[in-house]
């Protein structure tokens, strides 16, 4: 057999097992969210005297219209035994008057305010979070980014997931209905690409963790070295997520989504965090690079010529069909993951998506352009194997 008949043998073979690999992500993706997500009221399952305390982690910096709505929700958490404990990095930062804000007006929750961090790292949300970390009195630390918004019942639903081989409790990244295109654009990312790979990591055993709504076990973070074990990289929630598996623990993922609810976004912000995200992964897991076969149009094309090469069927009519039904197991997903009705129509569904899966490929090609990251106030060169050296303007 010619070399050319070997490569398109082998390209064609590799056509069918991507469709056969990206579909079990589909249906896996699909059926998860279905059975697990959105379960009925969480009720505290342990006598009252057992209940586990909670240390929650709350970093913060800047004010978005949002901040104060969102934050107060963890103020009246159904919850009997946990503190919050607010950390902001700069004194003239205004979350400092949101938070004593708040501290004023719940005076019996148990809170505390920490200015200043502390200088560990290169990492500024783990040098924010240390002088909380350090003040910690439970035995679970729940860190949560400022952006998100909970539920009474959400830290009841995260350690009634804490069972006793579990390390770590993590939330599926979703969005909350806002207004506006780019609000839709993210709720459909978050809704059909992202938990389309990131569930079917976790059910297939690939720790899969994103550091939007973390709960974990505080002796195994210090066994590893505690917070300063994880200041070198940018990616922290990755490493802490990988020195928590490697100490023998489970993970398990809470019935709540982890709901994103920043109150200022735009097409552009979404862009630049993509682009982050890629660039950490491709440091962090070289793998990466093969991420663009698994988007819908790139795949499509693929498997379209698979099939061409294999069974003689028309490549473009099997390339429509394909992105077709990839769109309508999308817009299954979505619902899911929702939990409830949209808040947009099934043509603003269908535009966002569109374009949405047309910038997947630009936004990898962006983050293998430039290694260097803008993230909060700094610059940011990374390095192969995740860690990064902030770039100092001179």
């Amino acid at each position: 057999m010619a070399p050319l008949d070997v490569a398109l043998q082998g390209f064609s073979v590799f056509g069918l097992v991507l469709f056969v690999v990206l579909w079990l992500m589909h249906f896996m993706s699909i059926i998860y969210v279905r059975l697990h997500l959105h379960k009925k009221k969480s009720e505290v399952k342990q006598p009252f005297a057992q209940v586990l305390g909670v240390s929650l982690l709350k970093p913060l910096k800047g004010v978005d219209p949002n901040l104060i709505s969102n934050l107060e929700t963890f103020f009246t958490l159904d919850y009997p035994k946990y503190e919050i404990l607010l950390c902001v990095q700069d004194q003239d930062d205004p979350a400092v008057d949101v938070c004593k804000k708040l501290l004023g007006k719940y005076p019996n929750v148990d809170a505390g305010l920490f200015i200043g961090g502390k200088k560990v790292g290169i990492n500024p949300k783990i040098n924010n979070l240390m002088p909380g970390y350090e003040a910690a009195k439970y035995g679970l630390v729940w860190i949560c980014d400022s952006g998100i918004r909970v539920k009474p019942d959400t830290l009841t639903d995260l350690t009634n997931q804490m069972t006793e081989k579990v390390g770590l409790v993590h939330g599926l990244p979703y969005v909350a209905d806002r207004q506006g295109f780019a609000a839709t654009l993210e709720q459909v990312y978050f809704g059909t690409s992202h938990p389309r790979s990131y569930i079917s990591a976790n059910v297939t055993g690939i720790k899969c963790v994103t550091g939007m709504s973390c709960l974990m076990r505080k002796d195994v973070l210090d066994q590893a070295g505690g917070l300063v074990a994880f200041a070198q990289y940018i990616a922290e929630d990755y490493f802490m997520a990988k020195a928590i598996a490697d100490r023998g623990w489970k993970f398990s993922m809470a019935t709540q989504v982890a709901l994103q609810n920043s109150g200022s976004y735009s097409i552009g912000q979404f862009q630049s965090r993509m682009i982050r995200w890629t660039k950490l992964r491709i440091n962090m897991v070289p793998a990466t690079v093969l991420e663009p076969v698994s988007e819908c149009f790139l795949a499509s094309l693929i498997i379209g010529w698979a099939a061409h090469h294999v069974f003689r069927w028309d490549m473009m009519v099997f390339f429509m069909c394909h992105c077709l039904a990839w769109f309508i197991a999308d817009y299954i997903q979505l619902t899911g993951v929702q939990g409830g009705p949209l808040s947009f129509s099934k043509l603003d569904f269908a535009v966002a998506w569109f374009i949405r899966e047309s910038m997947a490929v630009q936004i990898f090609l962006s983050a293998l352009w430039d290694p260097t990251i803008s993230w909060r106030t700094g610059r940011y060169r990374l390095r192969c194997g995740g860690t990064a050296e902030e770039i100092l303007d001179v």
